[in-house]
């Protein structure tokens, strides 16, 4: 059976719109961030791969970081190891370490490689410390309190901050065709293994490669202004002023420095998308309104 005229000429509409996108983008690395609902959910987790999948075909080079917070707080409660979290961060002691670096460097990480190979893609996983790819050092997190005369300064293990990142082996993986999916895991220069925010990865990772894009998939459907409307097309200065305002705020605000810090430092653009929305990553690359909220280094 054929289509008929009205879906066909919808189906043409939605493939020449993509053409000027897959021009400019072909040869171009685009850093995902893959997290938030879409790493839970099996239809969010097959489209994602998909999408990834047809950006490699089309000429583009994706390259994924995940996340894995959930996994890791269910298999700790199955372990019946309590955690606790300071600003936002798990205090990560060394047999906390051992059970992270299971999940994201084991089954998180196998889970996406095998969903994108699945959808016909050629998909490698590694963590930061295969090559020592992910330099890192201990984070420390210090704590100001009116009842303190001197600020306290609160050790969480065995969570770090990225040193530097060789893209050495990430070369090799993208010029033999294949897509790597990295796990936020960094080494020492002790040896140290480092559990590391997988935005802050995916952020530097997209400086050092000057990336096209850095796209951060989340639970929001993008930045929203003070009346709740999703804002977009902002350029670094205007967001400058959003944080200084008081609109970006909360749990939206470490998101949005890792995306201002890679536009910043020479990324074209960085994107805040709505991972809950089937083939988000798609819709924001190849379609004129996109899917979420758009920071460049372009004035206005």
């Amino acid at each position: 059976m054929s289509l008929n005229r009205a879906d066909a000429l919808n189906i043409a509409q939605v493939l020449t719109e993509a053409l000027p996108y897959i021009q400019r983008f072909t040869g171009k690395t685009i850093v995902v961030k893959f997290g938030g609902n879409a790493m839970v959910d099996p239809l969010l987790h097959e489209s994602f791969a998909r999408d990834v999948v047809l950006m490699k075909l089309v000429g583009m080079n994706p390259v994924v970081v995940h996340g894995g917070g959930p996994q890791i707080g269910a298999l700790l409660k199955k372990l019946n190891i309590h955690t606790e979290f300071v600003d936002g961060m798990r205090v990560t002691d060394a047999q906390t370490m051992d059970i992270v670096e299971m999940v994201l460097g084991g089954s998180v990480n196998k889970e996406i490689v095998a969903s994108i190979n699945r959808n016909g893609g050629k998909a490698i996983g590694v963590t930061g410390k295969d090559g020592q790819m992910i330099r890192a050092h201990k984070m420390s997190v210090t704590r100001y309190s009116p009842e303190l005369d001197a600020p306290e300064i609160i050790d969480i293990g065995h969570v770090g901050e990225v040193d530097q990142i060789d893209t050495e082996v990430l070369r090799v993986i993208l010029a033999s065709n294949f897509i790597p999916v990295i796990a936020p895991i960094g080494v020492g220069e002790d040896g140290s293994t480092y559990n590391i925010n997988a935005d802050l990865v995916a952020g530097k990772l997209a400086e050092v490669m000057q990336a096209e894009k850095l796209m951060l998939l989340t639970n929001v459907a993008g930045l929203l202004d003070k009346s709740g409307q999703i804002l977009t097309g902002l350029t670094t200065r205007q967001v400058d002023e959003l944080i200084a305002d008081g609109t970006i705020s909360g749990g939206m605000l470490p998101k949005i420095r890792c995306a201002l810090d890679a536009v910043k430092t020479g990324v074209t653009s960085a994107h805040i998308v709505d991972g809950r929305v089937p083939h988000a990553v798609l819709l924001e690359t190849f379609t004129d309104e996109g899917m979420g909220t758009l920071i460049t280094n372009k004035r206005a």
